[in-house]
């Protein structure tokens, strides 16, 4: 398998560590979006959509969108499983991790915050705050789902990772690029530092990966 990524890719990264609990190593294809190289035709000859991450298959096949491709891991190769054994916590699990990539992350995604730079002419103080106010509503929510499970554990759903974890941890990065204060969501920090402990998860974080600089 072939991995297209970017090491600051928020969906990069979950797929990297999604990739790392499911023991596969894919081989690592840096597209750098600095340099727009995921607009040339290189990529787009991968990708017509333009985005990363990209997952190419041993027998070409491509997979793209990050959902996509996570639950294409989860039924491909279902140890260890990334989603409970019960209706109900898959349920609540994809629905912890929709929170993120559907109503935080697309507003603060690197498309977005060049229009507010290029077309409205936002400076990085603009950019922080616009961030800061949709991952602080976003963890204001997820922060009280959190405390309504009484039986949560150490991570988002239990005491295992999840699918909500691949997704949450990539954000916080994200949070802290854009200086957001995390200290008045300890349910999400305790997550945080109970993945950042795990392997797959250090490993796949953004300073580890060969492109970062």
């Amino acid at each position: 398998m072939k991995l297209y990524n970017f090491f600051r890719s928020g969906t990069s990264h979950r797929l990297r560590i999604a990739l790392n609990l499911k023991g596969l190593k894919p081989e690592y294809l840096a597209v750098d979006l600095r340099r727009e190289e995921h607009l040339g035709a290189a990529f787009k000859a991968v990708n017509p959509q333009g985005l990363v991450p990209a997952l190419v298959l041993d027998d070409g096949e491509v997979l793209i969108q990050t959902p996509a491709i996570l639950e294409w891991l989860e039924e491909t190769h279902p140890n260890p499983p990334l989603l409970p054994a019960d209706a109900a916590g898959r349920a609540r699990v994809r629905a912890l991790a929709a929170l993120v990539a559907c109503d935080i992350h697309p507003v603060n995604n690197r498309r977005i915050l060049e229009t507010l730079r290029h077309q409205f002419g936002a400076d990085e103080a603009a950019i922080n705050a616009w961030c800061g106010r949709w991952i602080s509503e976003g963890f204001d929510a997820l922060e009280a789902l959190l405390a309504s499970d009484p039986t949560r554990g150490r991570f988002c759903h239990g005491d295992t990772p999840t699918l909500a974890d691949v997704t949450l941890v990539p954000q916080i990065e994200s949070a802290r690029r854009f200086q957001v204060d995390l200290s008045r969501w300890p349910r999400i920090s305790a997550i945080d530092a109970a993945c950042a402990a795990l392997p797959a998860f250090a490993d796949a974080a953004p300073g580890r990966q060969p492109d970062a600089g």
